[in-house]
């Protein structure tokens, strides 16, 4: 009797293992279903054609390629491995291969942090804190770089904290991550910055005559974690130009992800917030001094940047996970037995179902279903109006940049707000905005610039009409276009 629970016991531990793959691939399913949603940034436009550009030509861009105000601006880019596999699966399946490779992106991420969780507390409130995090994430999930290296991100922080909670230091074959995770995305930096909160949570618990040992030993794995952030094509420069954006000041406060959190509105951030207030007032939750700086740096990067909100669900749960786990009870340890080789097999083979699974049911909706773009994102009319007029110069709207790289056309300003300069795309905002209309005719002049292809719904084209010399040619739902008048009071749309 007491043989056949100990193997009942190892059955259900080996397939427990099962649920980081099972919520992993609902999720995968939820946003293969919904990728058309994935495609609402119009920096998935340029993200790729740099992607593209690399792929073409075996090197790495190191100035500025498509605009006219910046030419040959020096310029790096800090997502190249992202944007080479988005432009690789673009090239393949159109739409469909960006779709299906952030809708991977976020099912790692949530099954690593279900495997991750199921560590210190029970299966369900493991899976429960994964559906927050998706829920908190949700208007962020973009096919951008960011998605890729979301799950470096949760495994590279949640091996930290694992070592942490261990009281020893983390293993130098941990270092490839950060290698990696710099190579797809900036957002590495935050990786660095944790290393030395955490640190302390390891060296607090750690034994009295151990913990200088074992604080020296994270020195040297936070300045090899350091080197390894460097691996890449930029070298040293990749540091730089991934904490440059920072320093952009009060342009970071009219780009939608890095404008702080707003609370005008009940939101699910919000929601999130009172909740952890909650749990900490009713269940008596007590936390080292470590762990309450790491939830308040998380916390207060969400409240500074909407952006950061997806760290904040992530990482989150990580930091509270052992604390919560005392407090409700760890699952069980493996059980061992003559059947632990029969349990490893079913876990094996339940993988392979679910990943074929998984697979069928992609091929099944790619055969009926074709991904496209928002349209809001691509004034494909007004486009093809400008290339008519073969016009040289266009003045466009910030959120039309990636769109007009896309095809080939030299922009004015577009999503890399760290190429252009605070001011220059903040002169362009307050031009456009209506904020200062006096700049706009300065701008138009200061550039030569022959036509401009403005939101429709934007202050910008209602100063145009009324600005002596211009004259509004074309408008649709999406965009309105405005040319230089002749002397003679027609429009200017040859070439120069």
């Amino acid at each position: 009797m007491s043989l056949s629970f100990a193997n009942s016991i190892a059955v259900q531990s080996r397939a427990r293992t099962l649920v980081p793959l099972c919520v992993g691939a609902g999720a995968y399913l939820f946003f293969l279903f919904v990728g058309d949603t994935l495609l609402q940034d119009s920096d998935s436009f340029w993200q790729i054609k740099i992607g593209q550009w690399i792929l073409d030509h075996g090197a790495m861009p190191t100035n500025d390629l498509y605009s006219f105000t910046r030419t040959g601006a020096p310029w790096i880019s800090t997502s190249w491995l992202s944007q080479v596999m988005f432009a690789f699966s673009y090239a393949q399946w159109g739409w469909a291969g960006p779709v299906i490779l952030t809708a991977v992106g976020m099912a790692l991420s949530v099954a690593i942090l279900v495997h991750l969780l199921d560590a210190q507390i029970e299966a369900p409130r493991a899976v429960l804190f994964a559906m927050l995090a998706l829920l908190l994430a949700l208007h962020h999930v973009l096919a951008r770089p960011h998605i890729l290296a979301l799950p470096v991100m949760v495994a590279w922080v949640g091996l930290l904290m694992a070592a942490a909670d261990r009281r020893s230091a983390p293993s130098w074959t941990w270092l490839p991550l950060m290698a990696l995770w710099a190579n797809l995305h900036g957002g590495f930096v935050l990786g660095l910055a944790l290393i030395g909160p955490i640190s302390l949570e390891a060296v607090e618990h750690a034994e009295k005559g151990k913990r200088l040992q074992l604080f020296l030993r994270w020195v040297l794995f936070g300045i090899g974690a350091l080197v390894a952030s460097c691996c890449t094509p930029y070298g040293w420069k990749t540091l730089m130009g991934a904490t440059g954006i920072l320093g952009l000041g009060e342009l970071l406060s009219v780009i939608f992800e890095w404008m702080p959190a707003n609370f005008a509105t009940f939101t699910a951030f919000e929601g999130a917030l009172l909740g952890l207030i909650a749990l900490g007032y009713y269940r008596g939750l007590v936390l080292s001094a470590p762990r309450i700086f790491l939830i308040l740096f998380l916390t207060w990067s969400a409240l500074t940047h909407v952006r950061s909100i997806d760290a904040f669900a992530f990482l989150v749960p990580l930091v509270l996970a052992k604390p919560l786990g005392e407090m409700f009870g760890r699952p069980p340890a493996d059980a061992t037995g003559s059947d632990r080789w029969a349990a490893r097999y079913l876990t094996a083979l339940g993988a392979l179902m679910i990943v074929a699974a998984s697979w069928t049911s992609t091929s099944l909706y790619m055969n009926h279903h074709r991904f496209t773009f928002t349209m809001t994102q691509t004034p494909v009319a007004a486009v093809d109006l400008l290339e008519k007029l073969k016009v040289q110069r266009i003045f466009n709207a910030y959120q039309f940049g990636g769109y007009l790289i896309s095809r080939d056309i030299p922009v004015f300003v577009d999503g890399r707000a760290e190429l252009y300069g605070e001011k220059f795309v903040m002169d362009f905002f307050k031009a456009t905005e209506g904020k200062k209309p006096e700049l706009l005719p300065r701008l138009l002049d200061e550039y030569k610039i022959d036509a401009t292809l403005l939101v429709a719904d934007a202050p910008g084209p209602q100063i145009l009409d009324q600005l002596k010399g211009w004259k509004r040619i074309y408008a649709d739902d999406i965009a309105v276009i405005h040319v230089r008048e002749n002397a003679d009071g027609g429009a200017t749309t040859s070439s120069k």
